[in-house]
């Protein structure tokens, strides 16, 4: 198969449990894109976050940050992809979330202002973590996360444990069917499990296959990568789908191949080396 595109997710993926981009996967995908295969970093990572580390391998890409809800290519920082949640669908989420004691991480699209999070003030110490409170930047404070009055919401995040993390996605399924695009993430987290909530159109697959379509690139000649649960669809879905070897069961299951290596031990170069004989 010719592939022209390939994605690749960050974390567990192309970086390591220490967050680092390994010789060896900087040096295979050197050698693709000046082959002319165009690569794409697809994060769940903001998109500030997500390009310091896309800085680091030296080509153009693009990067569809936020899980494909915002896109940008780092030449420029241009926004090709925007995907926003509907206002009232985040007031009826956040104000459930309130009623068991959940708090958002709220990602939002102000990168040119200088912040990408929105979190409430939280002066008693009960509605975030210690470590979410050490280790957010570009974040800005706000009495109330309802009195947000922009529209350019791209995730409602929370941080807490699977089980209450599973029943809230559920009840919000429930009540509110067909209405948004949900995940939790478990692989390799610094912090507890992480309940992402977004727009039905916002996926790491829907925004690559749309930017694909516009570069007149066939979604069997994409390659994806990932390890975690917000990469199945992605995985799953394209020409050839690839899971890490530490990756979840749920990625495993999607995948046709699964590499040999970890995240850890190059494992991303080890596969396009073997798939594109170099």
């Amino acid at each position: 198969m010719n592939y022209k595109l390939l994605a690749i997710d960050l974390d567990g993926t192309l970086l390591t449990d220490d967050k680092r981009i390994l010789k060896e996967n900087k040096e295979v995908l050197a050698i693709l894109a000046q082959k002319g295969l165009e690569i794409i970093i697809a994060t769940g990572r903001r998109y500030w976050s997500a390009k310091n580390f896309a800085k680091e391998l030296g080509i153009e890409l693009t990067i569809l940050a936020n899980n494909g809800n915002i896109v940008r290519r780092i030449s420029d920082d241009k926004v090709l992809i925007a995907n926003y949640l509907d206002r009232e669908d985040f007031n009826r989420v956040v104000k459930k979330g309130r009623e068991i004691g959940l708090y958002p991480i709220l990602h939002v699209d102000h990168y040119e202002e200088g912040y990408d999070l929105l979190i409430e003030e939280d002066e008693e110490g009960i509605k975030y973590s210690n470590y979410v409170k050490k280790n957010v930047i570009r974040h800005k404070k706000i009495k109330n996360i309802l009195d947000y009055e922009e529209s350019k919401i791209l995730v409602i995040c929370y941080e807490n444990s699977y089980e209450t993390l599973r029943e809230f996605e559920e009840k919000i399924h429930k009540e509110y069917p067909q209405k948004f695009n949900t995940h939790i993430l478990m692989n390799g987290l610094d912090v507890e499990p992480m309940l992402e909530i977004m727009s039905l159109k916002g996926s790491k697959w829907l925004s690559l296959k749309n930017y694909a379509k516009d570069r007149g690139i066939d979604e069997s000649q994409i390659i994806a990568i990932g390890d975690d649960n917000n990469d199945v669809e992605m995985v799953e879905k394209a020409g050839l789908g690839i899971a890490m070897k530490n990756g979840t069961d749920k990625i495993k299951n999607a995948a046709d191949i699964i590499t040999k290596k970890t995240n850890n031990e190059a494992g991303v170069s080890q596969i396009l080396k073997e798939i594109f004989r170099i």
